[in-house]
């Protein structure tokens, strides 16, 4: 309702707990000219306090940038290379009500996916930038408000039934089995099984060390980061039981109807309005 109020041809969407920095507007408006995209969205700096926080929150960076493939995702308009925080969205105005804009996904607790989905469904280019010096954004206050907080759009991403079942071999086979082998089992490094679940190990740690880096996480997150993984993939079984039991998703006194868990693959790349997101 208000985005038909607004004047001017660019809009910003941001979740009320996203403080932008004073050249942040200025900078968006400049991205989104370079990327000539109609819609970008940019993921804020994560700022975190409990432990849950830490080890959760996070992993949006190592989702976004492990399994995104991002040449690809510029180079392509398909629905199915779609991406977005919804923390932080900028549209051009003419595009965002061609598209039918946050009215036609309105049954989506996960604008930050649909939206841009629904951009590329009529045409439009989509991107995604780092938001890290320009915005940040608290999602969680307390431990409590965590695991409802990442569980209630669950089905709409990785908990979705097409993906739940591959997604959790990947991030348990590839994130949390080595230190497994190599901390709990015990593989020798001299056998060919330690030596594989050392290089795993690496592999997996290498990008979680350079996020911290570059998007300010704290280490606490790299040093638990199998912790962190398996917490999130019990988040994503968790979010599809609820809905599978056909239970509402509760969020700070407010119910919301989840995602149809029957959907198929192809009906979830193409519906209307998977997974980080605040509302």
């Amino acid at each position: 309702m208000l985005a038909s109020r607004a004047r001017y041809p660019t809009l910003v969407f941001l979740d009320a707990d996203v403080r932008l920095s004073p050249d942040a507007l200025e900078r968006i408006e400049a991205f989104l000219d370079q990327s000539r995209a109609a819609l970008v969205s940019g993921v804020p700096r994560q700022e975190v306090g409990t432990l849950s926080e830490r080890l959760l929150i996070p992993l949006i960076h190592f989702i976004l940038l492990g399994f995104l493939p991002m040449r690809s995702m510029r180079r392509s308009r398909l629905p199915s290379l779609s991406a977005g925080c919804g923390q932080l969205i900028a549209v051009r105005r003419d595009a965002y009500f061609a598209a039918g804009g946050h009215a036609a996904i309105r049954s989506s607790l996960h604008d930050g996916l649909h939206l841009p989905r629904l951009f590329r469904r009529h045409g439009f280019a989509t991107d995604l930038f780092d938001a890290t010096g320009i915005a940040t954004c608290r999602m969680y206050r307390t431990n409590s408000e965590v695991w409802p907080g990442l569980s209630k759009n669950a089905t709409e991403g990785l908990g979705s039934p097409p993906l739940i079942l591959p997604m959790t071999a990947l991030l348990l086979g590839g994130q949390v089995l080595p230190w497994l082998l190599l901390g709990g089992v015990g593989a020798p490094l001299s056998t060919g099984a330690g030596m594989a679940a050392l290089l795993a190990l690496l592999l997996g740690m290498l990008p979680r060390v350079a996020a911290a880096r570059r998007f300010r996480q704290p280490w606490l997150s790299c040093l638990l980061h199998p912790v962190g993984i398996a917490a999130l993939v019990a988040i994503q079984w968790w979010g599809l039981a609820r809905s599978l039991a056909g239970r509402p998703a509760a969020w700070k006194g407010r119910s919301y109807a989840t995602a149809s868990p029957t959907a198929s693959p192809a009906a979830r790349l193409t519906a209307p309005g998977g997974g980080f997101q605040k509302s």
